[in-house]
């Protein structure tokens, strides 16, 4: 990989020794934008290609795209295009007439949803997700409750709670992880909620069925999902999804 990528990796070393915090740092001037002349363009165009889930079922960032991947996650595009689906989120929830009964409520992912693990997959020895075998190494850093917080959804999250919604999240994290992910959801500003599901540790279903199934037995508990935000498509699809679904951009990984 380029030079570019070795600063990177250089310059992210202090980032995941920093405490958590609400903030995700800026580290490059890079915003991941393209013209005819940027030597990434057809990154670019693989990156809308992924967000638009027209390019499915891929198991890893090409390796000419990497470098990009990087610029883009740590600059400054990343953080906007996390902020204006935030924004809409938030236009749309306060449009909405709450029942006023304690039933409505918001479903939330937690990765590279409502917590972003950047510091984790800038490490020279993840590479966002080109290095073979990263997923090994990650339960093992998400366990040290360091992930800060997205900036965009902690303030759309603290906005839907003095709207009234009701907060679930919905993660694919294994229920033995249960502990460690209320630590670090508590330390970045994520104080209540009235549900934390994970998945059961026997659980071996497809992210679309396991992530229906949850949100059909809250429905069917009398609740309304009025909205529901993930970084996965896989998590906004199947049955049960919700009045309306927001995808946050995640370029690093797909899980089907």
């Amino acid at each position: 990989m380029g030079s570019s990528y070795l600063i990177l990796m250089l310059t992210i070393t202090t980032a995941v020794a920093s405490p958590v915090n609400n903030q995700i740092h800026f580290l490059t001037p890079h915003s991941g934008s393209a013209d005819h002349k940027h030597p990434y363009l057809d990154c670019l165009s693989w990156r809308v290609a992924v967000e638009a889930n027209n390019l499915r079922d891929w198991t890893h960032i090409p390796e000419s795209c990497v470098d990009y991947v990087g610029h883009y996650m740590l600059g400054k595009q990343y953080r906007k295009d996390c902020d204006i689906v935030a924004a809409e989120a938030y236009k749309y929830a306060k449009g909405l007439n709450i029942s006023g009964d304690g039933k409505d409520v918001w479903v939330f992912d937690i990765d590279e949803t409502t917590l972003s693990n950047i510091p984790y997959f800038a490490r020279d020895d993840v590479a966002f997700g080109f290095v073979p075998m990263y997923w090994t190494k990650f339960s093992q850093w998400a366990e040290k409750n360091v992930a800060p917080a997205i900036p965009g959804s902690l303030k759309l999250y603290k906005k839907l709670v003095n709207l009234g919604f009701k907060i679930v999240f919905i993660t694919g994290s294994r229920e033995a992880s249960r502990q460690p992910r209320i630590r670090n959801l508590k330390a970045v500003g994520y104080t209540q909620w009235m549900k934390l599901i994970l998945r059961g540790d026997n659980d071996q279903s497809n992210a679309v069925a396991y992530k229906s199934g949850k949100r059909k037995e809250i429905e069917e508990a009398g609740y309304k999902i009025r909205g529901n935000m993930s970084d996965q498509w896989s998590d906004l699809l199947g049955n049960n999804p919700g009045d309306r679904t927001f995808k946050m951009p995640d370029p690093m990984y797909y899980v089907a």
